[in-house]
């Protein structure tokens, strides 16, 4: 190679170094920009909550009903509808999550009817909360006459829970080493033990954080309880009558006149809002001690 060809192909390496000095600043700057973007709006609406929020934090809230316009009261029965139908969504959703996950994982596996399910799974997972309200309302009640009822919104909100358990479930076998699988048969141990005692065992954390996940998602779900449960102004313990959950009390409060009201619909808002933050707390913690006991 030639001195003349020497320098050219120095000066191609050096405008090819420089373009991308440039173009990974001009990244940099962009993905700061948007991450400060992002950060600013997210602390600006966390301010708002706990700002307009903190002022209606009282025993009252916790131990009194949704009261009258113009009275004051507190959010005990919605926030026992709310934990009533979200605890018995998860209890739906999550055996037939776990089971439909380990069947894709473990016996679907890459097969067509597996990538189908999954696909259908993850159309199910991105599916406006609403329309499965209206889903519900339509298979159950309308159709089945039972009327709006805390069973009903139940349903709607398992409905949520069930695709992110599948996928969580799918996703966590699936990381679990083959070699295991493989030792446990070896031993001639049935399938169906090799699962529930060394597969379900590995993928514990990452599950339960699913559920957990799950769970964090339906707390602060409006639009299915509109269409399923409603709403009931009064204490109710009848799964077969409508009962009053936080988020559609405080859609109702929000768009009142009353300042009570609106006081409470924000302290709502800052109980589920911490709330969120414990359970993903719990489960970053939950990965992150799975994360040392593996290393």
């Amino acid at each position: 190679m030639n001195q003349a060809t020497l320098q050219a192909s120095t000066r191609v390496a050096d405008r090819l170094y420089r373009k991308r000095r440039i173009i990974n600043r001009i990244s940099i700057i962009l993905s700061c920009a948007a991450a400060i973007f992002g950060l600013f709006f997210l602390a600006w609406i966390l301010w708002t909550t706990l700002s307009k929020g903190l002022g209606g934090i009282n025993i009252a809230l916790f131990t009194q009903d949704t009261p009258p316009p113009m009275q004051e009261g507190g959010l005990a029965n919605a926030l026992f509808g709310s934990a009533m139908m979200c605890g018995l969504a998860i209890l739906i959703g999550t055996p037939l999550g776990i089971a439909a996950g380990t069947w894709l994982a473990e016996y679907a596996g890459t097969r067509k009817i597996g990538l189908v399910i999954r696909f259908v799974n993850d159309i199910l997972l991105s599916a406006p909360s609403i329309v499965l309200g209206l889903f519900v309302y339509t298979l159950v009640v309308s159709q089945m006459g039972g009327g709006f009822s805390a069973l009903a919104g139940a349903i709607a909100l398992a409905f949520i829970v069930l695709p992110v358990i599948v996928r969580t479930t799918d996703e966590m076998l699936r990381l679990v080493p083959s070699q295991m699988r493989e030792a446990a048969l070896s031993l001639g141990v049935p399938q169906w033990k090799v699962i529930v005692q060394v597969l379900y065992r590995g993928a514990s954390a990452g599950i339960v954080t699913g559920v957990i996940l799950a769970l964090a998602r339906i707390s602060g779900e409006t639009a299915p309880l509109l269409f399923t449960s409603f709403g009931n102004q009064y204490w109710s313990t009848d799964l077969t009558q409508p009962m009053a959950s936080v988020p559609v009390v405080m859609n109702q409060f929000t768009a009142s006149p009353y300042e009570s009201w609106q006081t409470l619909a924000w302290a709502g808002a800052l109980v589920l809002t911490f709330f969120v933050l414990v359970l993903s707390l719990i489960a970053r913690a939950i990965l992150h001690r799975n994360k040392i006991s593996h290393d």
